[in-house]
């Protein structure tokens, strides 16, 4: 990741969750985080603010949704890059500095290497308002279509007919 983040690039809005449930995404888990993200040409942003009941210590927030956040971030860079149902199969995290409650920041993600059709090498951090990287992590994802996906009973047809439509219409959307 880049040692400071560019927050003059031109994002747009990636749609709503698809997974009510989600703590990290969905607009109506009221004890999520409930992550918007938006995407530019090779990366996913969130920006967001951690609530302070969110926090380990006094004001610094906990590792674990630090954690969370990342990988959150991850996915969601894999499903809008590649066009994929997302599974993680592991991450590390780096702890740099604290990132405080109640104070802007901003995670972004990106697609280190697609080792093949099935797994990817993924990357996040979470920048304060300095633009200083705060966290940064790396992730392997499990990559699958809708189909397979669906043969697995990953997840009910209902999320992957929301999906099929949401990665159909960024396809559309990068068409010249």
């Amino acid at each position: 990741m880049d040692a400071t983040f560019n927050p003059h690039c031109d994002f747009k809005p990636l749609v709503k969750t698809l997974d009510s449930y989600c703590f990290g995404c969905s607009p109506t888990n009221k004890a999520g985080l409930q992550m918007k993200f938006q995407a530019g040409d090779d990366s996913v942003i969130s920006r967001l603010s951690i609530p302070l009941h969110l926090c380990g210590w006094k004001n610094i927030v906990h590792g674990g949704i630090l954690a969370t956040i990342l990988d959150e971030t991850m996915s969601w860079s894999t499903i809008h890059l590649l066009k994929r149902v997302v599974l993680t199969t592991s991450i590390t995290v780096d702890y740099l500095k604290p990132v405080f409650a109640d104070t802007d920041i901003v995670s972004q993600g990106k697609v280190l290497e697609r080792i093949s059709e099935r797994e990817a090498i993924m990357q996040a951090a979470i920048y304060n308002r300095e633009g200083e990287i705060c966290v940064k992590s790396q992730g392997t994802f499990r990559l699958f279509t809708p189909d397979a996906a669906r043969k697995l009973k990953l997840m009910s047809d209902d999320i992957l007919s929301d999906f099929e439509q949401f990665i159909q219409v960024k396809s559309d959307m990068n068409q010249p």
